[in-house]
């Protein structure tokens, strides 16, 4: 029996996966969304969500990823419970291959792909206990929450240099601490922090713990050079060590940058493969919010669509 060849695969279910679901679904592209292995996305470890619009009361992370799939699903979307392990983008026919971690192989036309990124953690015990109680991995997101309190950003590249200069406008005294003897990030942030009163940078400094039982009440830190430690009387710690998109499974087949972004054509979702759309974590290093995740994931769809329209697919 011949194997059928699917108008769509989507693969990854945080907001570009099921935005992209469901505006394939309403284009008649009855396309199937592998979650992958955290359902959901980055959002389903997030607890409060309040600036994504039409929740003006906000909504926890999960809660809205389970609205999305609803909605997805309304519109005819297949959600299956499954990791893609395996694509071949270079079959030489006008259809991809793609093969799920039990091994079935499947056929699709066009293939989206929104399998996100993941934030780098430092490992601490501390640190998972008390993720979204103080500990966050994203200042845009949860800063609001910190207003008037003092704060930890641990890192020393443009990402903790953004996060340290943004907190710096909520809160009353920002602590960057960073491991080594200078800053990793470009010239002009490194200015923007130097320039900026309110935060305070400790060089050769590394979080050991991160303290409180019900919330963040301080970080215990040590210094890598003297081996002093010193207890920081803070109530929010924000990871900024960077994101890894997971793109593992598409390298020798798309275009992508050095840390793993995928590289998609100026104003497209188009990759360097003919079918193959990517949108959200996986190709934005900039934005990472999910309502820029959901917009991507808007264009995949749409271009998807159109690519099967030229293409002569019906």
């Amino acid at each position: 029996m011949a194997t059928k060849t699917h108008k769509c695969i989507i693969i990854g279910s945080g907001p570009a996966g099921y935005t992209a679901a469901i505006y394939a679904a309403r284009a008649n592209m009855n396309p199937i969304l592998f979650t992958g292995p955290e359902p959901g996305g980055q959002l389903t470890t997030t607890t409060e969500v309040e600036n994504f619009p039409g929740y003006p009361n906000g909504i926890t992370g999960p809660e809205m990823m389970e609205e999305f799939r609803q909605q997805a699903e309304r519109f005819g979307t297949e959600v299956r419970y499954e990791i893609i392990s395996k694509v071949d983008f270079n079959t030489g026919e006008n259809y991809h291959k793609l093969w799920t971690e039990s091994g079935e192989e499947l056929q699709a036309y066009t293939v989206i792909i929104s399998t996100g990124a993941s934030a780098k953690y430092l490992g601490l015990e501390s640190e998972q206990r008390l993720m979204n109680k103080g500990v966050s991995a994203c200042a845009v997101c949860d800063g609001f929450f910190f207003r008037g309190k003092e704060v930890a950003v641990v890192g020393g590249g443009d990402t903790a240099a953004e996060e340290a200069t943004y907190l710096a406008k909520l809160c009353p005294k920002v602590h960057m601490l960073v491991r080594r003897d200078e800053l990793r990030a470009s010239s002009i942030m490194q200015q923007r922090v130097f320039n900026t009163e309110n935060i305070i940078v400790h060089w050769n400094t590394e979080a050991e713990e991160i303290l409180g039982e019900e919330s963040v009440n301080g970080v215990r830190v040590v210094n890598n050079k003297t081996g002093e430690k010193t207890v920081l009387p803070v109530e929010g710690f924000f990871v900024a060590i960077g994101h890894k998109p997971n793109t593992d499974i598409f390298k020798g087949f798309l275009d992508m940058d050095e840390t793993g972004y995928l590289i998609t054509k100026p104003g497209t979702t188009h990759t360097n493969i003919p079918g193959v759309f990517a949108s959200g974590d996986a190709q934005d290093k900039v934005y990472r919010q999910a309502v820029t995740a959901a917009g991507t994931g808007c264009m995949a769809a749409l271009d998807a669509e159109r690519y099967l329209v030229e293409a002569g697919i019906e």
